[in-house]
């Protein structure tokens, strides 16, 4: 195997159009072992993205030792990428593990035991339910749980508690695939499969940087574009990354500008006729509606808007209207963006203009940004029902509660559920007086991060953080508790393409560490929640119980998984939902679904759909009355918007567009990744992306240090004079302050003090998120990221290149100085 850190996508298997993609196994093993040095491999898969890469866990003497990728799995074919490969067992042995439970004592953390720091948990829990009742609790989770673990957190949320405000990081990253699936199609659920890569003859990467995002994904579409019949590629990115260097379109918008390119785009195939008038006659509905939207939106027009060629938007048309199978991908440059959602539903449109849904090469991926984001959604961790229930639909609600035994009336369902951005303004309203944080880092990951720790530092405010190291955001915890990371714990979890894994307990925690589903069904047994007969309301004895209950819940709706088993799911390759027993309430489906709405029927009937739909400009709900009255059952909605610009434009002040992303080699906020030696000497600081032309206008060469500045804060990081549009800036936004040098290596150590300062030191800042802001999308309430106005100001020379990766989208730019 090559050099993964400087070869990143690996060694080219090359196939062709309807091919089988080859097998080819990524292995690592901790240094000096070979094969014969493993005790045994347990099955797992990757969640270092979500991509979900089937793979097995190499341990010795009660350790893990290395990984390797599953050969016989659909997913991955056996690839791994770096992250997988280098930061998945190596993240999670760092001496910084929390092995025991911390409370607060004089301001202090300190170690303490689970009866003690359950007990302060459950005290204060019951002391604000008597006191304020259910709308006092706030849970916020992650996208990197297992199912079992976000079904039994539902569960206690909405029947233990009672309470809306619950709602997960994948408001941040893939609310949007939700929304926009829910008001194209009537419920969740990705359309498409991996092997639509396999099979088509066109790949559009709307806001996707595959390459860096899903690398095992882009390498196998390299696979076909380096084989006989390559794929035409078409890339809409303002960055010249790895896909627009591949692409045969490059569509470099400005930022906030999607909408506007994808009225265009759809006014270029309804005006050339390149559509399937049977298909949109039989199984869609509003398309008069979508015609006058889009008629104003010429490709000059286009180009005037978004900063583009008007004959690149004819030839990215022209090649979506004429091939016979398209695939497209959807992520974060439209989720995080102005417009997210009616953004996102043109895509939809798209396809169904062609009827290119439920055929092989014919894919339709509305992506996730985590890799068990789709279980959140499914579970209701997030806010929603469980199983893509309807909270506007009351049969959906009293299913619910028969399901759980409890009184209708405890389920949340007077008013949609509370989206992460307006929890954390309760907790800053103080109606909020516990807040639960599970598995992730808002005080690196959230916008305007200034509010957020103003937040989070609350005298009014309980803070309980479960997570495996001592995060910046457990800093400010009442009670930190120390959780079993992958590997450490056995559960299940989903993929963007609805692939299912199981993942096996390889070794124990360190310490006094326990699974998230632990703490869970403790919490729940100590606050005394029970059904309407007296027993336990989560009377699991583990995650296979767990399992057992959630496949009940899903039977009969969109994400059915009864026909799936911890037994079914050993030893072979990861299985599809719906995957169906063929009971009462579903058809047979046992060996899982490869794509779905193959037959052109999509679940928008009133008794049956997710969600009534929304305005796209406003989010106001359509509502029940409506719907009934509006809706052709069966048919998928052709929703659009006309396009606005976004809120925050340049101005002279401000004459910078600035956008947030990813780098290959790290994830999230870099809890595990940037504590793995090798990832972490790939990227080891933040840096910014400036043009050729903008870094000369500010006095900035390669490796100077800038002052990037908002009208909420500002970053003093290294500058990358790469190949990004001009006019606007990047900056990855996975950098926070745990490994400054005042916070030090050793913060959280399991068995040092832990008391330590994680927050920015003297005022210089270096999380991108310093600057974003609090500003959501009106229908997937998603933080838009991707918009804000700033300046850069050289502060001082640099003493060499920034220390921003040369392999990826971040390299330097050709004449770079320095």
């Amino acid at each position: 195997m090559t050099d993964r850190i400087a070869d990143i996508w690996g060694e080219r298997t090359p196939h062709g159009s309807g091919q089988a993609w080859p097998e080819r196994m990524d292995q690592v093993l901790a240094e000096g072992l070979t094969d014969g040095d493993v005790d045994r491999w347990v099955q797992s898969a990757c969640v270092l993205c979500s991509n979900g890469c089937g793979c097995d866990i190499a341990v010795k003497d009660g350790k893990m030792v290395g990984i390797r990728g599953r050969v016989q799995d659909r997913v991955n074919r056996g690839r791994l990428g770096p992250k997988g490969l280098y930061g998945s067992w190596q993240g999670e042995q760092h001496r910084d593990r929390l092995t025991r439970p911390l409370i607060r004592v004089d301001g202090e953390l300190v170690q303490t035991d689970w009866d003690t720091a359950m007990g302060r948990i459950v005290e204060r829990s019951k002391e604000l339910l008597a006191s304020k009742g259910p709308l006092s609790h706030g849970f916020y989770t992650s996208g990197q749980l297992f199912l079992e673990e976000y079904y039994a957190l539902g569960m206690l949320g909405k029947a233990g508690i009672g309470t809306p405000h619950m709602d997960g990081n994948t408001r941040l990253c893939t609310a949007t695939a939700a929304a926009a699936l829910k008001e194209s199609f009537g419920a969740d659920g990705q359309p498409g499969s991996y092997t639509d890569v396999d099979e088509c003859s066109a790949v559009f990467l709307y806001g996707h940087n595959m390459a860096e995002t899903q690398t095992v994904l882009w390498a196998r579409v390299l696979d076909r574009l380096d084989g006989p019949n390559p794929p035409k590629l078409v890339c809409v990115d303002p960055r010249d990354t790895e896909v627009a260097r591949r692409a045969d379109v490059h569509l470099a918008v400005h930022p906030g500008t999607n909408l506007a390119l994808m009225n265009g785009l759809i006014r270029e195939v309804l005006a050339n006729n390149w559509i399937d008038e049977d298909y949109i006659s039989q199984h869609t509905a509003n398309l008069e509606q979508l015609r006058s939207v889009v008629e104003p939106w010429t490709p000059e027009k286009v180009a005037e808007t978004c900063g583009v060629n008007a004959a690149d938007v004819r030839r990215a048309a022209e090649i979506f209207g004429t091939e016979d199978r398209v695939l497209s991908t959807v992520l974060q440059g439209f989720y995080q963006s102005a417009h997210a959602t009616a953004s996102s539903c043109q895509v939809n449109n798209l396809h169904l203009l062609r009827g290119m849904l439920g055929k092989p090469g014919c894919g339709l991926l509305q992506m996730n940004g985590q890799p068990t984001a789709q279980n959140n959604r499914e579970c209701g961790a997030d806010g929603d029902l469980p199983g893509f229930r309807n909270w506007e639909n009351p049969q959906h609600v009293e299913e619910l509660a028969r399901l759980w035994n409890v009184d209708p009336g405890v389920i949340p369902h007077w008013a949609p559920p509370t989206h992460a951005l307006q929890i954390f303004r309760y907790v800053e309203q103080g109606s909020i007086g516990l807040l639960w944080i599970s598995a992730t880092n808002p005080a690196v990951s959230m916008p305007q991060l200034e509010r957020i720790r103003h937040i989070l530092d609350k005298d009014s405010l309980f803070l309980v953080v479960q997570d495996i190291y001592l995060t910046e955001t457990a800093q400010y915890a009442d009670v930190v508790l120390p959780c079993a990371a992958w590997g450490e714990k056995t559960g299940t979890f989903t993929n963007v393409d609805r692939t299912v894994h199981l993942s096996e307990k390889a070794v124990d925690p360190p310490g006094e560490a326990r699974s998230d589903l632990d703490v869970f069904l403790d919490y729940a047994r100590r606050m005394g929640f029970t059904d309407k007969d007296g027993q336990p309301l989560l009377d699991w004895a583990g995650p296979e119980d767990g399992f057992e209950a959630w496949k009940e819940c899903s039977r009969g709706r969109p994400c059915d998984y009864t026909g799936l088993s911890y037994d079914k799911l050993r030893g072979g390759s990861g299985i599809q939902w719906p995957c169906t027993d063929g009971q009462p309430g579903s058809t047979a489906q046992p060996e899982g679904t490869e794509r779905l709405y193959t037959d052109g029927e999509f679940p928008t009937a009133p008794e049956y759909c997710e969600s009534f739909g929304h305005d796209l400009l406003t989010g106001a709900t359509t509502g029940e009355t409506e719907y009934k009255a509006t809706v052709q059952p069966g048919k998928a909605w052709l929703k659009s918007l006309d396009y606005a610009p976004p809120h925050e434009e340049p101005d002279a002040e401000y004459p910078l567009r600035y956008t947030t992303g990813r780098t290959a080699y790290h994830f999230h906020t870099r809890t595990k990744t940037g504590r793995s030696r090798r990832l972490n000497a790939a990227a080891p600081e933040p840096w910014i992306e400036m043009s050729v032309e903008d870094a000369a206008r500010a006095g900035c060469q390669e490796g100077d240090i800038a002052r990037v500045t908002s009208r909420r804060g500002s970053l003093e990081v290294p500058v990358r004079v790469g190949d990004i549009r001009p006019g606007t800036v990047f900056a990855p936004f996975h950098y926070g302050y745990w490994d400054t040098s005042d916070g030090g290596a050793a913060a959280g150590s399991g068995t040092g003090d832990p008391a330590v300062v994680l927050k920015p030191d003297g005022g210089r800042h270096r999380a991108a998120n310093e600057l974003t802001i609090t500003e959501w999308d009106p229908v997937s309430k998603q933080p838009l990221f991707k918009n804000a106005a700033v300046r850069v100001e050289k502060l001082r020379s640099g003493d060499g290149p920034s220390k921003a990766p040369d392999t990826t989208a971040s390299r330097r730019a050709t004449g770079a100085r320095r």
